[in-house]
């Protein structure tokens, strides 16, 4: 703390001790002014930011295909997997590829869609509510964040 000066004078205490003069608050009455090694600490942020950076986890989309044609064990089955992924902290993409006549039905693929997220619905929420897309009917599973 070297107390309220001039620029010029807190520029000619840098200079000396070879250091940047560097404004924190410039809208303040007077300006508050640091005097630090201003490449030493844009470098001391900068692995600050990539070390948080590589502490976070990024959460991946894992797909999960089912059939208009399912029966329940597979369906349980596929769930169990299903929560797998969640537990991990992935997002979970269900998707229904429809053929032929089935196409003619795409209500029975949605229904079983909704059968699917009541086995997981205590682990997960939904994303994106089934929708079907041309040949498609695809909803997008979060996890449930605990607080």
């Amino acid at each position: 703390m070297l107390g309220v000066m001039r620029a010029s004078e807190a520029k000619i205490i840098a200079d000396e001790r070879r250091l940047d003069l560097v404004m924190i608050t410039p809208n303040a009455q007077p300006p508050v002014c640091r005097i630090m090694d201003y490449g030493k600490y844009r470098f001391d942020s900068a692995k600050k930011a990539k070390d948080a950076q590589k502490n976070q986890k990024k959460a991946d989309l894992k797909e999960i295909r089912l059939s208009v044609t399912i029966d329940t064990g597979d369906l349980n089955t596929k769930s169990k997997q299903a929560r797998k992924f969640l537990a991990d902290g992935d997002k979970v993409k269900v998707s229904i590829r429809m053929r032929g006549r089935q196409m003619a039905r795409p209500q029975m693929g949605v229904d079983i869609m909704y059968s699917f997220f009541e086995t997981v619905k205590d682990v997960a929420t939904m994303d994106r509510k089934p929708a079907v897309d041309g040949r498609s009917i695809i909803m997008n599973l979060v996890p449930i964040t605990t607080k």
